[in-house]
């Protein structure tokens, strides 16, 4: 700790990495231990959380992540958009596809930022906002794929390509984003039905790679 940070807040951080990383959740004995404090200072930390809506506690006391985490991460997504727009806005012009930002929400693959090529006669419609499950685009496959290799390792040839996407009928490719603490989520395009170029998977794998580089 520096003398410009503050060790209330801090702890306050802390407990909500904890519980983040907890399925269960955590009671006070077991913030208190891992965060080197007193219990006491543990009931006021979850306290003030509790206030703002951060931590929640359940019937035998355990902490929990509350649902006011998710409001604050809703308003992270306009910020995501604005750090991926220029690695988009070139995956789609190289292209001639509909390029798009997809991060994982719950069990569901959630488009938070999408552009079209401009130059193209015909392309494929995606909006903003589109959901659909995990394994029913390459979006939402590439995400399931690199959860087998945590850290900075790509699955095999580090890019998904599925010759007809259950929601559009349209093909699509997509590399996930690799490296990022907290954030899950893959770099993709949709394109009109045929043959995917060759060298559409490693270049989402570059766009997907400038995103996270963006995002750190």
């Amino acid at each position: 700790m520096t003398a410009e940070t503050s060790q209330t807040l801090d702890r306050g951080v802390r407990v909500l990495k904890l519980l983040a990383d907890s399925e269960r959740g955590l009671t006070v004995t077991e913030l208190a231990a891992r965060l080197a404090v007193n219990r006491t200072v543990v009931y006021r930390l979850l306290a003030t959380l509790e206030q703002h809506g951060l931590v929640r506690r359940d019937i035998g006391g355990r902490a929990r992540v509350g649902l006011g985490v998710l409001r604050l991460a809703h308003r992270v997504h306009p910020l995501l958009r604005e750090a991926a727009l220029p690695a988009l806005r070139s995956l789609a012009e190289d292209l001639g596809a509909t390029a798009h930002l997809t991060l994982v929400d719950g069990n569901e693959a959630l488009a938070v930022a999408v552009v079209e090529p401009t130059w193209t006669d015909f392309h494929v419609a995606y909006r903003t906002g589109l959901r659909h499950p995990l394994t029913e685009s390459a979006a939402g496959r590439a995400i399931l794929d690199a959860r087998g290799f945590p850290g900075q390792r790509r699955p095999e040839q580090g890019f998904v390509i599925t010759r007809a996407e259950e929601q559009s009928g349209a093909c699509g490719a997509a590399a996930a984003l690799i490296g990022l603490s907290g954030i899950e989520g893959s770099v993709g395009v949709v394109m009109l039905n045929g043959l995917v170029p060759e060298r559409v998977g490693p270049r989402v794998v570059e766009a997907a790679t400038e995103v996270a580089d963006a995002l750190r």
